[in-house]
């Protein structure tokens, strides 16, 4: 996923079908210097991790 991509899901209200290793996840902020993303997965909202927006997929 590109990065103005990841920055517009990330500040919209509404919930985007994107996935990370095929699975369903949030995106909560990204970080543009690293391009990376702070997501988790819509099962376990309390278990963050950084992943590159290159392995965020959108659906």
């Amino acid at each position: 996923m590109n990065k103005s991509r990841a920055l517009e899901i990330a500040s919209s209200p509404e919930m985007a079908h994107v996935t990370f290793n095929e699975i369903p996840i949030y995106i909560q902020t990204v970080d543009e210097k690293n391009e990376t993303a702070m997501v988790y997965t819509l099962d376990e909202p309390v278990l963050e991790q950084e992943v590159p927006l290159i392995n965020l997929i959108e659906h």
